[in-house]
Parts: C-alpha cells; sequence; structure tokens
C-alpha cells in the first residue's frame, strides 16, 4: 500500500514543520505546509505512471529517466522550481522549507529494506555512492505511517497547549 508511505512521508513533515514553528517566531502554518509538500516532493518520480520514460525518449530521441526526481539533484531542480512559483518576498524561505522536507524523505527512503543491503544513489549526481541501508522497513508497511502519525498528534496536542 503506497498511500501509507506517502502518509509517512507527509506526517514526518508536518511534524519537522511545527517544531521549526516552535523555534522560529517568522514561520507560521502556511510554512508548515509547505515543509509538507517538499516531504512529497521526491515521489514526483511516480510520473512514470502516466507518462511512460520510453515514450518520452522515442519523442526526444534522447536516453530519458524520471528517477533523478527522487535523488538530491532532481530534489533541488524541483524545490528551486517550486519556490519560483512562490511569492517573491517568500521564495528563499519557501526554498529551503520544500528542501527540508524533501531531505526528510530522501533520508527516510534510505532507511528502506533492499535486496541488496544498499540504498539507491540518493546523493546523484554529486556522488555516484549507494550507501548501505539499515533495511528497517519496506514502503509497503503500514507501521511507519501509524507511528508517524502518532507522533504529528502528539506534536499538534502540544502544540496548542502552546
Amino acid at each position: 500500500m503506497k498511500i501509507a508511505d506517502l502518509l509517512t512521508h507527509v506526517f514526518v513533515g508536518y511534524t519537522i514543520g511545527m517544531i521549526l514553528t516552535w523555534k522560529y517566531d517568522s514561520l507560521k502554518s502556511a510554512h508548515v505546509t509547505a515543509v509538507m509538500v517538499g516531504s512529497a516532493l521526491p515521489d514526483l518520480v511516480r510520473i512514470r505512471l502516466l507518462l511512460d520514460p520510453v515514450n518520452i525518449e522515442q519523442v526526444l530521441g534522447v536516453p530519458f529517466s524520471w528517477g533523478p526526481l527522487h535523488t538530491a539533484g532532481g530534489v533541488i531542480i524541483i524545490v528551486a522550481i517550486g519556490s519560483l512559483l512562490s511569492v517573491p518576498k517568500e521564495s528563499k524561505i519557501i526554498f529551503t522549507l520544500l528542501l527540508i522536507g524533501a531531505v526528510s524523505h530522501l533520508l527516510l527512503d534510505a532507511l528502506l529494506i533492499t535486496v541488496s543491503g544498499y540504498s539507491y544513489a540518493v546523493l546523484w549526481p554529486f556522488l555516484d555512492f549507494h550507501p548501505p541501508t539499515p533495511g528497517l522497513y519496506l514502503s509497503t508497511d503500514v507501521w511507519p505511517a501509524m507511528i508517524t502519525g502518532l507522533i504529528a498528534l502528539l506534536v499538534r496536542m502540544q502544540d496548542q497547549t502552546r
């Protein structure tokens, strides 16, 4: 169930965003949303389900893959585009918040169980290194979403008492 994977990322983004609002008075609830959106951005790689890279390759006449969207290089490009779509005076903070969310996503995915025991090249194109993964869970597991959801709920309750 891939929805549990997405929920896990969004719950973590929410938790990080809320904690940032506690530390920085200039951040508001809309900024928490930016972290949450950022936490889902690397999964834009799933656009391959709608736009087959083989078809794009045939049209462009060059090799094509959506895979780099789920790496550090792809995240930086997506986040930069996202920040350009924001209000100009907020673009720097939106860039930072989207990036925080996206990096949390990449870090969580680096913990996934893999057959090889190694993660994907998270830092590509800067490094083509496949770090070893501790193999904590599968992306289809529901329990990470339940735990991160509980943590997000506790953070929400704590925020309401502040």
